[in-house]
């Protein structure tokens, strides 16, 4: 059976929808471990076209990026406007908060947003950077500057276990989304903002070099070329029973593979590796709480929640099953890459199995 160090993640990754009202509010979790303080917080208008936004702690509540295109940084003041004890607060912003709209908000937990300054020449890196780690959750929130420099750029991650997903972007600039999965080898990356497959052959992008448990590699020319470029990356390392970033292969009929995740899934996102022209698709269980999951959004886009082109799955006590053939997630003999996050594991701690949820 599988064990996990983690019996209730929502003390560390929570999903919440709500309505908007056009009014100063906060929005407040239930999570069961007590309070839930987040340090990254995804929120995407379910009922528009409206694009999905990013906001964390380390940066700042008002600074905003979208997963669905380059743009650099900017601020807005009556979006999200705080993160609190046990939610986050918004202002009257009609693309976090509009009057009868409805909203879905993904939110991790990292360090309460203290962070910790690594220098240059420390801890086995030969570049600063700024971190706040959940190292029981394997999630680290990092910033640094780019020196436009060719060749090794050594970056320390905050979390004491190697990471197998990483997402960075340039704040300061527009930029694509740089997507490490160590799945695609170390010389390959996607985008998040992009339908591409992996990009397969630079030694340059994570220098052909796995992440360490203390530091990755990065060439800074490779993902801006801009000096002092200011950059934001999301680093994961798996998780027993809490998350899991691996793949599957599809093969292109209703009755799809199974995938063990060792969990039952409350946030997915997939992407085919090896053939271009295919969405990021993601599914939450919040959205989409009852078998045969239909609804999802695509992280690349920003159209709004659909049940379009049989993108089906179940979502299962150890795992998720596909059933439709879309070659956004099950073509056949294509790979491709999942990112999932536990509603609960399939065994707790002291090798009790989960009751069905």
């Amino acid at each position: 059976m599988a064990f996990t160090t983690i019996d209730d993640p929502s003390a560390h990754f929570n999903i919440i929808t709500y309505t908007g009202n056009e009014a100063t509010r906060s929005i407040t979790n239930s999570a069961n471990a007590g309070d839930f303080e987040p340090d990254w917080v995804w929120i995407k208008e379910t009922n528009n076209a409206v694009s999905h936004r990013i906001f964390d702690s380390s940066r700042g509540a008002t600074k905003r990026i979208f997963t669905n295109n380059t743009d650099a940084e900017s601020t807005q003041s009556n979006a999200l406007t705080s993160f609190d004890s046990n939610g986050f607060s918004l202002g009257d912003g009609t693309s976090v908060n509009g009057n009868s709209d409805t909203y879905v908000a993904y939110q991790w937990k990292a360090n309460g947003g203290s962070t910790t300054t690594n220098a240059a020449g420390a801890n086995g890196a030969d570049h600063e950077s700024v971190f706040q780690a959940n190292d029981t959750a394997g999630f680290s929130i990092i910033t640094f500057t780019s020196d436009a420099a060719a060749g090794d750029t050594v970056i320390k991650h905050g979390l004491s276990k190697a990471p197998t997903f990483m997402i960075m972007k340039s704040r300061s600039n527009s930029g694509i989304w740089w997507v490490y999965h160590d799945d695609l080898t170390d010389d390959g990356y996607m985008h998040l903002e992009s339908t591409n497959a992996n990009q397969d052959g630079s030694t340059n992008v994570w220098r052909n070099t796995a992440p360490t448990s203390s530091v990755f590699k990065t060439g800074l020319n490779s993902l801006n070329n801009t000096n002092g470029a200011t950059m934001v990356g999301y680093i994961f390392a798996p998780i027993q029973g809490f998350s899991k970033f691996d793949s599957y292969k599809g093969n292109g009929n209703s009755n799809g593979p199974y995938i063990y995740t060792g969990f039952r899934p409350q946030w997915l996102l997939i992407k085919v590796q090896t053939q271009g022209g295919n969405d990021w698709i993601l599914i939450d269980d919040k959205n989409s709480p009852i078998n045969v999951v239909h609804d999802y959004l695509r992280a690349n886009t920003n159209v709004a929640l659909t049940d379009q082109y049989n993108i089906d799955l179940d979502l299962l006590s150890n795992g998720f099953k596909i059933r439709g053939d879309s070659g956004n997630i099950n073509a056949s003999n294509q790979t491709y890459s999942y990112f999932a996050f536990a509603k609960q594991p399939w065994c707790s701690s002291k090798g009790v199995p989960s009751n069905a949820v």
